[in-house]
């Protein structure tokens, strides 16, 4: 099919906007992937004539197609809605991009799509893809307009579209079962501290406490596991930086929106993005020091970078924000102190742990609940080191007493009995909010 077919054609005439793309409209699975396929194909062997209208031209096509088959005009108006997601969107997955319900998309196979729903997964049994060779074209439709290919030479894709949604697609060989496509969607409702108290992902006080936090330019962590919400409460926590402030961000993929005016967002490169060198998250954060920096703010520390960081953090650079992979507070820390080890200098251990204890401030743990909600379950200060370890000191803390009887996670937040260390120096720079939570 030709480029100006892809991005002109609408079907104005015969595409029904309330035939939505719903199986349970087209009882026979197997006919209708029979059909896709025969009307994709045939397109694609198609140019448009001169002098002849675009839409009417494609409509003759898919018309032609279904010709000799006993359908419904249920079922008819169903495959131009499939076709027009072909032409003009993304294939079958169009209208879960489009859902704001849903917040991840996971293609596994042509007939095994799942969805996450208020952190849970279901199979959508109503979505499927004719073939590997389907989910790859599609793979190519949502990557091509980055720069990006997906083909033997470069099998692995790590992306953002255009709405600050992630992308990540493997083909064989490095994914055995077949092509896999998974898209963890931007939050548009989760952007302000106010959406993380609605849901009840902290208390107020809480809240009060990080804005004041941020604002006293304190070295801030925030680790959890895989899609506890790490990134989106990284942008949140970064909104309270101040307006007069240059901030630089670096990510592998850039999924951080914000919004003061003098932002500047650095993104990696792999070695065989337009066959250029390969640029890391440690080169980038050396580059940063140079570009006279108020803020630095890492999207995910995850190697070599840390050591880099941590001397940002020791050398001036005070507020800087960074998430990183870890099932705890502590866990974290030991994890900062192998990735420094992985830098390669020589230093002793008990030098790289007085490293971390001067630079960290703060260890925001985040985490995802059985009910699949988000939820900040510690907020830890860095107050020394005690017979050669690092020691943490929990501010606010969740404790959990069980579950309710319709399944959601029971228990309450509880606050330090004592005044935090960080507190004196956050009145000294300003930040007097904090007071009335540590009466």
């Amino acid at each position: 099919m030709s480029k100006s077919l892809i991005e002109d054609f609408d079907f104005k005439t015969k595409k029904s906007s309330e035939i939505k793309n719903d199986y349970d409209v087209f009882p026979d699975k197997k006919l209708l992937d029979e059909l896709r396929k025969k009307i994709i194909e045939h397109l694609i062997d198609q140019e448009l004539p001169e002098n002849k209208d675009l839409n009417e031209f494609i409509n003759e096509n898919i018309d032609e197609c279904l010709e000799g088959y006993d359908l419904t005009n249920l079922e008819r108006s169903h495959i131009f809605n499939l076709i027009d997601d072909e032409i003009n969107g993304y294939g079958p997955i169009s209208e879960l991009l489009n859902d704001s319900n849903i917040t991840e998309i996971m293609v596994n196979g042509p007939k095994d799509v799942y969805v996450e729903i208020e952190g849970k997964l279901i199979k959508d049994n109503s979505i499927s893809f004719i073939n590997d060779e389907h989910i790859i074209r599609t793979m190519q439709r949502l990557i091509q307009p980055l720069g990006r290919t997906i083909d033997s030479s470069n099998p692995m894709v790590d992306s953002r579209l255009a709405d600050g949604s992630r992308i990540n697609a493997v083909i064989p060989p490095l994914s055995v079962k077949g092509p896999v496509i998974t898209i963890r969607k931007f939050k548009r409702n989760m952007t302000s501290i106010d959406d993380l108290l609605r849901v009840g992902s902290l208390t107020a006080e809480m809240a009060t406490f990080l804005e004041g936090a941020v604002k006293g330019k304190l070295n801030i962590i925030v680790c959890g596991g895989t899609g506890s919400g790490k990134t989106t409460l990284l942008n949140i926590l970064s909104s309270f930086i101040g307006n007069d402030e240059r901030i630089i961000t670096i990510e592998d993929a850039a999924e951080l929106k914000l919004e003061q005016e003098h932002v500047i967002s650095l993104e990696t490169r792999t070695v065989n993005y337009n066959n250029g060198s390969e640029v890391s998250v440690r080169d980038l954060v050396i580059n940063a020091l140079r570009m006279r920096p108020d803020r630095i703010v890492v999207g995910e520390c995850r190697g070599k970078e840390a050591f880099d960081m941590l001397q940002a953090m020791n050398t001036g650079h005070d507020g800087s924000l960074t998430t990183l992979h870890a099932n705890g507070p502590m866990d974290a820390l030991n994890r900062l102190e192998t990735m420094v080890l992985m830098s390669g200098i020589d230093i002793p251990i008990m030098a790289i742990r007085e490293y971390i204890e001067n630079a960290i401030d703060l260890v925001i743990n985040i985490q995802r609940m059985h009910d699949g909600k988000r939820k900040i379950v510690s907020i830890s200060e860095v107050v020394g080191i005690d017979n050669g370890m690092i020691k943490l000191s929990p501010i606010f803390e969740f404790v959990q007493k069980g579950l309710t009887s319709s399944g959601e996670e029971d228990g309450e937040y509880q606050k330090c009995a004592k005044k935090p260390f960080i507190y004196e120096r956050l009145k000294s720079r300003g930040i007097t909010e904090i007071e009335k939570i540590f009466k």
